[in-house]
């Protein structure tokens, strides 16, 4: 018998959230074929997520009204009810609000190594390596567990999601007891959305930077992301300006998100913001001044007014994806 590699997965808004498949298929890298891969769900009316995750692995589920709305306290509780007959190998969370927090606090709790903000896997034959970027990006390192068990969090958009099965697995579902120790009690829920797509998992973002001028600049970005499917991201600059939420922000104290394509209007490419993005597979940059330091780091440029490039870019989008 193998070793247990736990994944735990999330939900948003009764949905499964992406970066779980891909911490399955990290989780896949990382173990071999005798291996048992078990995703763990926390939370509340889960049924519609736990079916869709058992295409992908065993799954293992605690369903309480107390774990509704993410609390670090009641959630770790569970977490900690649910791993200790698994004894696991291995823990994975995507590098997430959530798997930031609950990662450390598992890592502590075991005596556990931990990596984080990993973007990739690969197997040397004698040990497993993670690969993560150090200095916004600038450097990677490879790292590498001496023990176990071990905490790992995967950044969202760098490992491909796992494949699902002609048939589901198991899916068991655990009792919970609440915890009696907690300090802290949720007595409201206000969501701010960051846009219609989760900024974080989206395939293509368009961000806005001070050059948008107004909260009413972004409604083109808005228009073009809607047309490519994609999410509206902003540079501080833009949020500290008023422009838009900070649930928007993109950069070194905002969200990190690695797309297929980055669109960034009006942005300067302050090190901060690029920190947040330079990762992305194609950066695209539209900006009035040629010598803006984003220019440097964009695979394509448009030297231009963003008010007039981005409704034109809008507008022969749509034309293309009307015709294919």
């Amino acid at each position: 018998m193998g070793n247990t590699y736990v994944i735990v997965a999330e939900t948003k808004d009764g949905r499964l959230r992406q970066v779980s498949l891909e911490a399955v298929q990290a989780a896949a890298l990382a173990s071999h074929e005798e291996d048992q891969r078990i995703a763990l769900l926390l939370g509340h009316q889960l049924k519609e997520a736990a079916d869709q995750l058992a295409l992908y692995a065993e799954v293992i589920m605690i369903d309480h009204p107390d774990l509704a709305a993410y609390q670090a306290e009641t959630y770790f509780a569970a977490l900690i009810q649910a791993l200790e007959p698994l004894k696991p190998h291995a823990v994975f969370f995507g590098h997430t609000a959530i798997g930031r927090d609950l990662a450390p606090q598992l890592a502590a709790h075991l005596s556990a190594g931990q990596i984080s903000d990993v973007t990739a896997i690969s197997d040397t034959g004698e040990a497993i390596t993670y690969t993560r970027p150090l200095y916004a990006g600038k450097a990677f390192e490879n790292r590498q567990f001496n023990s176990s068990p071990q905490v790992i969090t995967i950044r969202p958009n760098n490992i491909a999601p796992a494949q699902p099965a002609d048939t589901p697995s198991s899916i068991t579902e655990l009792s919970y007891t609440p915890s009696t120790l907690l300090r802290s009690a949720i007595q409201e829920v206000v969501s701010k959305s960051a846009g219609r797509i989760d900024l974080t998992e989206a395939k293509v973002v368009v961000s806005g930077g001070r050059g948008v001028k107004s909260k009413a600049g972004f409604q083109p970005l808005q228009e073009l992301a809607d047309v490519l499917q994609g999410a509206v991201g902003a540079s501080r600059g833009a949020c500290d300006a008023g422009y838009c939420d900070y649930s928007l922000q993109i950069g070194q104290t905002g969200k990190v998100v690695t797309p297929e394509i980055y669109i960034a209007c009006g942005i300067s490419g302050a090190i901060q913001h690029l920190a947040g993005m330079s990762q992305s597979r194609i950066i695209i940059a539209i900006n009035k001044d040629p010598e803006a330091p984003i220019f440097k780091i964009a695979d394509y440029g448009i030297v231009g007014d963003l008010f007039e490039v981005v409704p034109i870019l809008t507008e022969e989008f749509r034309k293309l994806l009307v015709t294919n």
